[in-house]
């Protein structure tokens, strides 16, 4: 089980063997039912999850009852609602799985006393977390600079698997675009 997360690691990081032992034996395997929750609104985030299969959603509720899709996360990311994992509070946000999902728990405080014991894991993590805040980055310009019919014609050149994968109320949400809208383009010659 702990091979994938191990081996994502390895992209980034050398560890010996003891290391892997030692890691192994700190992590947690979660099965997670489509439609879980590993977290949701009001809840202290107090894990870090490696997914190993399936497929979530990070997604909070608006102001008007809608639900809007921050983030996906798919095999081999990591993802989690770090404002309130790092600092405790409750979060604003629900994690939950779209398919049938299992993923590793990272717990803060293990993660913490990993670090001491396995210093290359901080390296490990600012690499991932520099890699996903570079994403959220772009994200926010494609928001800002393309049209939704535009993300979606990028979303389905560059990802034609995962956006045959989540529902397309999900999809549509995290475009900023109807249900309605995206079915449209959809049935529209590229």
């Amino acid at each position: 089980m702990f091979a994938e997360i191990v081996s994502h690691m390895k992209k980034f990081i050398s560890l010996t063997g003891s290391d892997e032992e030692l890691l192994a034996s700190y992590l947690t395997v979660k099965d997670v039912k489509k439609k879980g929750h590993l977290l949701k609104q009001g809840e202290v985030c107090r894990e870090n999850y490696f997914i190993l299969k399936g497929c979530f959603r990070l997604y909070l509720i608006t102001s008007k009852g809608a639900e809007q899709v921050i983030q996906f996360g798919i095999e081999n990311w990591w993802i989690t609602e770090y404002h309130s994992y790092k600092s405790g509070l409750p979060s604003g946000f629900y994690l939950q799985a779209i398919e049938n999902a299992t993923v590793v728990a990272l717990g803060r405080d293990i993660q913490e006393e990993l670090f001491g014991k396995i210093p290359q894991l901080e390296k490990y993590f600012r690499l991932v977390l520099e890699k996903a805040y570079a994403a959220q980055l772009m994200r926010i310009h494609y928001i800002f600079n393309l049209t939704g019919e535009e993300q979606y014609r990028m979303m389905v050149q560059k990802y034609p698997d995962f956006v045959q994968r989540v529902p397309q109320y999900m999809l549509a949400s995290f475009l900023g675009i109807t249900p309605e809208f995206l079915s449209m383009l959809r049935a529209k010659k590229p």
